[in-house]
């Protein structure tokens, strides 16, 4: 583990600490899931951006292509 200091604004403080009493959690399992939940969302991001650079039109259209061309039997899953 390792210990770091952190300057928030007042305001920031206070509303996290709002939520750590409400949600019966320490600031240091907010502030780890805080991080962690930001480090994914980068890391999913980078992961998109790479994945996106080898996408190609023509491989889409061809899976495209092989997708039945009906209405779904539900009408809740229709545009």
């Amino acid at each position: 583990m390792t210990i770091i200091t952190v300057t928030i604004p007042d305001f920031l403080h206070a509303a996290v600490d709002k939520l750590v009493k409400r949600e019966g959690m320490s600031w240091d399992q907010f502030i780890t899931l805080a991080v962690a939940e930001k480090t994914s969302a980068i890391a999913t991001e980078e992961y998109l951006e790479e994945r996106a650079k080898r996408a190609s039109k023509e491989k889409f259209l061809a899976a495209m292509a092989k997708v039945a061309d009906v209405e779904p039997p539900d009408e809740r899953d229709r545009f």
